[in-house]
C-alpha cells in the first residue's frame, strides 16, 4: 500500500526505516488478533528494498548516521532483536 508519510525524512534510509516501523506496527497488531483467534505465528517477515535500512535495524553501531531518526521508530530494532520481526531484502523490480 502506498501512503504519504506524516513526517519529513532526510534520507532514503530514514524513509524506509519509518515505513518498516509502520509495517511492524501493523504486523504486531495482526499477530495480536491472530492470537485472540487462537492462531499463532512465531515471526513476521517484512520485505524491504533498502539494504541499509535492514543493516540499521540489526546493528545500532550506525548511530552516528542515524541519530536524527526519532526514537519512536527505533522500536523496530527491538522487534528485530527479539526475533518478532524479520527484515529481508527484496529488489525493487521484484
Amino acid at each position: 500500500m502506498s501512503k504519504k508519510q506524516p513526517i519529513v525524512t532526510l534520507s532514503s534510509i530514514e524513509a524506509e526505516f519509518v515505513v518498516a516501523a509502520a509495517s511492524a506496527c501493523q504486523a504486531i497488531w495482526l499477530r495480536r488478533i491472530m492470537r485472540f483467534l487462537t492462531l499463532s505465528q512465531k515471526s513476521t517477515l517484512i520485505m524491504c528494498d533498502n539494504s541499509s535500512t535492514i543493516k540499521l535495524s540489526k546493528n545500532p553501531v550506525m548511530h552516528g548516521r542515524s541519530k536524527h531518526i526519532r526514537v519512536r521508530f527505533h522500536f523496530l530494532r527491538d522487534l528485530v532483536k527479539d526475533r518478532e520481526i524479520e527484515l529481508e531484502y527484496c529488489g525493487t523490480q521484484e
